[in-house]
């Protein structure tokens, strides 16, 4: 797979495989989060993929780009709710997001102890957050054909280490895509078999973590507990930069 930025993620999410790997990472999302009616939802990374079954049951659904990904409007048949953003810096009020939803994020971020205090800053107090990153002993982490085998892996172990160290409460872990990394589109067509085996057989071996987290509202000793001193700081939202989200 070539240099990874938002056109390569949608050729890969538009093809074939893209969307077998799309419809097993996506049920293992939903089954997490089956209902947010009436909530804001925040992409981040390129989440766009797995936002689509929430877009008519939130009251503001959207998605935050990383400069360093690129960004493509999304999605097409309607207004634009994407956001390019600086990745230390998102152009959102102070506790205004309920639900954060990273996929291909956390391991391409250069700067994720930043990243994760704006996170938890516009995060409401009840707010939640999934992500959803590559297991570094599974073998999608090692498929350099599919996004998943770009940037660094981590063990179910390290997110939730850092989730702590950064004022985040961990809440469960699951896992997705069990089934080998075929590049051949006819082998993985039998993904959907492996999917409902390999929590039994080989739970710890899915090629990526899906992992839930809330907002620690009390201070800690972690590498951004000044985060606490600055939630009521409201950060400067450039002109045009915070896409209109669907109502």
């Amino acid at each position: 797979m070539r240099q990874l930025n938002a056109y390569s993620l949608k050729s890969f999410y538009n093809s074939r495989k893209g969307l077998i790997v799309r419809s097993l990472v996506r049920q293992k999302i939903l089954n997490t989060w089956p209902e947010i009616n009436l909530q804001r939802l925040m992409g981040y990374g390129y989440a766009l993929p797995y936002l689509r079954p929430y877009m008519d049951k939130a009251s503001g659904t959207f998605n935050m780009m990383p400069a360093q990904l690129g960004v493509h409007n999304w999605p097409p048949e309607s207004d634009n709710c994407v956001c390019l953003h600086a990745e230390s810096l998102l152009p959102l009020e102070t506790n205004s997001i309920d639900f954060v939803l990273m996929v291909h994020g956390l391991e391409f971020l250069d700067n994720p102890e930043e990243t994760f205090e704006e996170i938890w800053r516009v995060l409401k107090s009840t707010g939640r957050l999934l992500i959803v990153v590559p297991n570094r002993v599974g073998l999608w982490a090692r498929a350099d054909w599919s996004p998943f085998g770009q940037g660094r892996p981590y063990s179910a172990r390290q997110v939730e280490s850092f989730l702590s160290d950064n004022l985040f409460v961990h809440e469960r872990t699951s896992h997705a895509l069990f089934s080998p990394p075929f590049e051949k589109e006819v082998l993985l067509r039998g993904a959907e078999l492996f999917e409902k085996i390999g929590p039994y057989l080989y739970p710890a071996l899915g090629g990526v973590h899906v992992i839930e987290a809330t907002k620690q509202l009390y201070a800690g000793k972690g590498k951004i507990a000044r985060a606490g001193i600055r939630q009521n700081v409201k950060k400067p939202v450039p002109v045009g930069a915070v896409p209109t989200p669907r109502t």
